[in-house]
Formats: C-alpha cells, structure tokens, sequence
C-alpha cells in the first residue's frame, strides 16, 4: 500500500523565530553543560511518514527523507549497520537480492562513497533508483518504509539499535563543542536544538519539502521531549536527559513562551 499524501501541504513557516533556550550542568559530569532548545523539544513535532509526508525530493513522497541515502558518521557506524543488515531476510527487505552481488571483500553491497561539504569520499548508504537501499518501496508484500527500522520493531529493539546514526538522530541535531570559561576551567557543551534545513548545509535550500518546518507535521500525541526520551538520553546521557524532561515539563505547565511557530500553525488550522 502506497503512502497518502497530501494534494495541498501547509506551507512551511520561517526558520527565524524566537527560541526558548535552557542551559544546565549534567548531574552526572560537572564538565558537561547541556543547552537545549524548549521550543523545539517542547512542540509537537512526530514524523508523518506515510501520512502527509511529500518526500525531500518532489514527486518522491513515498521516499520520506530516505532519498539521498544515510552518511555514517564513522567506522563503528557503518559496522553495525552492515550487521544487522546481514539479519535482514528477502521477506523483510526489498532489496535484499540487489545488496547480495557481493563485492570482493565478501560483504553486502550497502555502502558506497560520496562527497559532502568539504568532505571527499565519505561513505554512505548505497542507494538504488534515487533512495537508499534499505527503503522498502510501495507494493512490497513486507511492507513500505526503512527495513532496518522495521526489523527494530519486530525484534523489540529501539530503532536507535539497528538505523544508522543520522537517521534515529533527526530531526534532533546535537552539537558539542569545549568551551573555556573565564575562570581557567573547561566544559564541553552539548546543544540540543532542531535539525532544520539549515541543518544540511547548502543542500537545504533544494529540500522540496522539510517536516520540521511544517505545520503538517506538529500532530503528535505527546511533546517531542517524551515521544523522543530514547533518542534525547542516548544523545546527552541518562541523568542529564532526566533533568532536561523535568525542566520541559515545568515549562510547559506555566506556559511556553516562545512556541514553535509550525505548532502554532497547526493549532490555528485545527480551529
């Protein structure tokens, strides 16, 4: 069964606006500071993948934001994707017998290498007729969308576990950066913030559409702090993910000041 879409998407709201911003010390490690973004983990924002999503690339919705593949963020990366990608049989993926012409270091053929930024022959996740090669296309009996996120759920694992980094990471972005402090003492600093298009450099001027910037995608069930726990303590560590959900909720129960302005949207359009 092929993805819905919507004939006509909300448009999408600008990307400067006021943020809410907190910063914290991890009560776990008193040399890491966490600066959090409350207006973007506090809205609503849940992927629509299959449910209004129009694709990064117009007239490819069916793709989400699988069409240019996945960069690995490094070695270890890319070695445990291509471990689970050997658990993937030809019912659960798509693709499967295409990866299977094996190249001569014997391993599936997932992986080839691109440029990005100023990064020359970075590797990636191969990709096949313009998406990548664990997207199981519509019309497939085991089922549309990412094949490694699929045998995540059938496992009961977070997908977090079998996706490569980038893509369980979105639309979350987390920069770190050692920062010196006046007093001669250190502090490595984590922002937390979302991934927008400016996120992806250049390339996001070209984005057809972009999901964290839609009103359209502002339909979740809970805020963005709690539906996304898992991804946010992997990301800053369990005690300091703790403090950070008591803070967004304190936040939200005496009223977000500067709130996203596609939640708002979406609000205004519900009425």
């Amino acid at each position: 069964m092929s993805p819905r879409k919507r004939s006509s998407p909300s448009a999408e709201v600008s990307l400067d606006f006021p943020r809410e911003w907190i910063e914290f010390a991890d009560p776990a490690d008193a040399a890491h500071m966490i600066r959090a973004d409350l207006t973007w983990l506090c809205s609503r924002w849940t992927c629509i993948f299959g449910r209004g999503c129009q694709g990064v690339i117009e007239g490819r919705g069916d793709d989400g934001c699988c069409s240019h593949g996945a960069f690995f963020t490094d070695k270890d990366d890319e070695r445990r994707v291509r471990g689970f990608a050997e658990q993937l049989s030809a019912e659960d993926w798509q693709l499967r017998g295409l990866a299977l012409r094996r190249k001569k270091d014997a391993r599936l053929n997932v992986v080839e290498r691109d440029s990005v930024a100023d990064e020359q022959n970075r590797k990636r996740t191969r990709t096949v007729d313009g998406a990548c090669i664990f997207l199981n296309r519509p019309g497939f009996a085991g089922g549309i969308g990412c094949a490694l996120h699929a045998l995540a759920l059938r496992t009961g694992r977070h997908p977090l576990e079998t996706k490569p980094e980038v893509c369980w990471q979105l639309p979350v972005r987390r920069a770190q950066e050692w920062v010196d402090r006046p007093d001669g003492t250190r502090v490595l600093v984590s922002t937390v913030t979302e991934f927008d298009r400016r996120g992806w450099g250049e390339g996001g001027h070209d984005l057809h559409w972009y999901c964290t910037s839609s009103p359209d995608a502002q339909v979740g069930h809970e805020p963005l702090y709690l539906s996304y726990a898992a991804e946010l303590t992997e990301l800053i560590g369990r005690r300091a993910y703790e403090q950070l959900a008591e803070i967004c909720a304190k936040r939200l129960a005496s009223g977000l000041v500067a709130i996203h302005p596609a939640l708002t949207a979406h609000e205004r359009s519900s009425h």
